[in-house]
């Protein structure tokens, strides 16, 4: 038997997801306007070398998010250099730890088979697929409710110093990674369960709360109390803006660093089904397909009562619960509660006896959204203008300026922009353009939005040499240095 032959078809699977998005993370370029946003301000963290207060912009700090992202990549960063990759791999490697953890708890819980399916399922998921190779916040709030929920599960069987731990580890990674949100979404799964079932008196002997309780502030209350003494207002926007006023207020105007997202109530259960695809549609399917007429009433219900489904249970819905009653949401919102919905729907799979000669199809639907990537990928690899990126503008200019042109964005400057140049490419108003022209005699590149081209004077007469989704790119002087010039540099449509 060859090696090759050793290793069991599943994880060839498994391995072949993570290849594809670890090849998707090298070829897409970050796009506007969440990832270039964060890896802009992991850069500028890895450049200052400030690990405290990430910075929106030079002087402007970064109070929408812990740091945690922003540390994870800024370090990434210094390793590895700057690139897209550099910036992604933290998340790629988060998302293979909530794996373990998932695949840990559904040996325990329901033996090798559905363990087998449950990390398969998270992994071919859609949200779970893309956020594992996204410069995002999700994945890491992801791994930090699972570690917690995980450790908390395991606790009575396996009373190792990582379960033991592991539940205020978790809670630790949420507050530095999301907020208080962490905490909420364990503990609305864990004391309810323990209630229900009667096993909270257990379970509060169980855990080290003196040394967990320590061991979590000690992580976590550095940096709240350093954040807030460097940037004074940072505790009050955070705490109650963020987590309050945008709870409550679809509308909510006091994001300083975008806008709400304004959303119909309840829409977090489309959102569900969405980051879910396909395994949330099968999970649909079996649900209808588990009858209990009949006799079977008693032997569903038993199921259902089982401590293990019941927890899972609730972790697959307090999430989207939760966000049922904001209209200000992501669909990303729901990651937390996935590894609960591939536990469970793996566990039901596991069970049924005609699974193995359905083993293509299974197969096939484990394959669905990687193969998809792969080919949107290459498509977006072969004309990045497809999606709201600079990359290639900033590539461009960088090619053709010579020293003393510089590189600025008329009337705004994406994220991707800021990225792509290091922080060169400026921000000027169309207003006070001839007066910013004048101070550089070899001229000056501008990026200006396609449908602002035709509207500023002398522009027209500049050829185009460039064109992103959005920007247009021209060269032009000044009045004192000739007017606009007609020089084209190697030209593209």
């Amino acid at each position: 038997m060859t090696w090759r032959e050793r290793i069991p078809g599943w994880l060839w699977l498994l391995a072949a997801i993570l290849l594809a998005r670890l090849l998707l993370m090298a070829m897409l370029p970050l796009a506007d306007t969440s990832e270039p946003r964060y890896a802009e301000i992991a850069r500028l963290m890895a450049e200052t070398g400030d690990w405290i207060t990430p910075w929106f912009e030079p002087g402007v700090p970064f109070w929408g998010k812990p740091p945690f992202a922003f540390w994870i990549s800024a370090l990434s960063f210094r390793l590895l250099g700057y690139s897209d990759f550099a910036a992604r791999l933290p998340a790629w490697l988060a998302t293979l730890a909530t794996l373990w953890l998932l695949y840990r708890l559904a040996l325990g819980w329901f033996g090798a088979r559905a363990a087998r399916l449950a990390v398969l399922i998270h992994a071919s998921s859609l949200l779970p697929f893309l956020a594992a190779g996204a410069v995002l916040t999700d994945a890491y709030l992801t791994l930090a409710v699972t570690l917690s929920l995980v450790a908390f599960a395991k606790l009575p069987d396996d009373p190792h110093p990582l379960w033991k731990f592991g539940f205020f580890g978790g809670l630790a990674l949420g507050l530095l990674a999301k907020g208080p949100l962490a905490p909420v979404l364990v503990l609305a799964v864990s004391i309810p369960w323990t209630l229900w079932h009667r096993l909270a008196s257990g379970y509060a002997r169980r855990l080290p709360w003196c040394g967990g309780i320590l061991f979590l502030f000690t992580l976590t209350l550095p940096w709240y109390a350093l954040a807030e003494w460097k940037t004074p207002g940072f505790l009050d926007y955070f705490l109650v803006g963020e987590h309050f006023h945008r709870f409550i207020d679809a509308g909510w105007q006091g994001d300083r660093y975008g806008s709400a997202h304004q959303r119909i109530y309840g829409g977090i259960w489309l959102d569900w089904l969405l980051a879910s695809f396909p395994w949330g549609l099968v999970a649909l399917w079996q649900l209808l397909r588990w009858k209990v007429a009949g006799g079977r009433v008693r032997t569903s219900w038993r199921r259902s009562a089982d401590p293990r489904t019941t927890f899972l249970i609730l972790w697959a819905v307090v999430t989207p619960l939760f966000f049922t009653l904001s209209g200000n949401i992501l669909w990303t919102y729901v990651q937390p509660s996935l590894p609960a919905l591939a536990i469970l729907l793996a566990a039901r799979l596991a069970a049924r006896t005609d699974l193995p000669a359905n083993k293509r199809h299974w197969s096939a639907l484990v394959a669905l959204v990687p193969v998809i990537g792969l080919m949107l990928g290459g498509a977006v690899a072969a004309d990045p203008g497809l999606v709201k990126t600079e990359k290639a503008l900033i590539e461009y200019y960088a090619a053709h300026a010579q020293s003393g042109q510089p590189l600025y964005y008329l009337g705004s400057r994406p994220f991707s922009a800021r990225y792509y140049s290091h922080g060169q490419a400026g921000l000027q108003s169309a207003g006070t353009l001839s007066e910013l022209l004048d101070q550089y005699p070899a001229g000056a590149y501008l990026a200006v939005e396609h449908a602002q081209l035709q509207s500023l004077d002398g522009l027209t007469r500049s050829p185009v040499l460039f064109k992103s989704r959005r920007y247009s790119l021209v060269f032009g002087k000044g009045p004192r240095h000739g007017q606009w010039s007609s020089t084209r540099l190697d030209a593209q449509p």
